[in-house]
């Protein structure tokens, strides 16, 4: 495996795709608390639909490119002193998250095309119909997104505090290798 990682931190290509990634699921999640929680089907909730669906779609091809990078370059090692346990989660917790950033714009995707709704990419590209609609995969495949996409919250949100523990508590350098203005 390839690596232009550091000890010190991650390539400027890994950084960007993590923030990038990082922001669009944030607008994404937003966006889907908030158009569901509108009553009714209205022009604006439609509306926020496809935007949500096209940050899924955006999600789906950056996360493809991230796994691909990260699949031929090496992370830097975890800081010195970290205890095997941590650096076990950490793994875990990460390769969690590669799946999750993989299958959670998928499932929305079944979703819509299970509910008999296409996905008409930025408005302009009609995305490939996999499966016909069906109640029951509609039924599943949103209980499947929704789930899936609070256990992507909770292992973000885990992520997050650990590295502002390493930051604030531990002072060991492991947040400043994403975000290169701390170091």
């Amino acid at each position: 495996m390839r690596s232009n990682a550091t000890a010190a931190g991650y390539s400027a290509t890994a950084i960007s795709l993590h923030w990038i990634i990082a922001l669009l699921i944030f607008a994404a999640f937003g966006l889907g608390l908030y158009m569901t929680g509108i009553p009714g089907l209205t022009p604006t909730k439609l509306k926020l639909f496809s935007w949500h669906k096209w940050l899924g779609v955006t999600v789906f091809a950056i996360a493809v490119v991230r796994v691909l990078w990260r699949a031929t370059h090496a992370a830097p090692p975890v800081a010195a002193g970290t205890p095997a346990w941590q650096a076990k989660a950490a793994a875990a917790a990460h390769h969690l998250l590669y799946v999750l950033i993989l299958v959670v714009p998928i499932t929305g995707y079944l979703y819509s095309l299970a509910a008999g709704v296409p996905v008409v990419y930025l408005g302009l590209w009609k995305m490939p119909v996999l499966i016909e609609p069906s109640d029951e995969l509609k039924e599943v495949f949103k209980v499947a997104h929704i789930w899936l996409n609070y256990l992507m919250a909770a292992v973000v949100t885990v992520h997050a505090a650990a590295a502002i523990k390493h930051q604030v508590v531990d002072r060991d350098g492991t947040l400043g290798r994403m975000l290169p203005f701390l170091r």
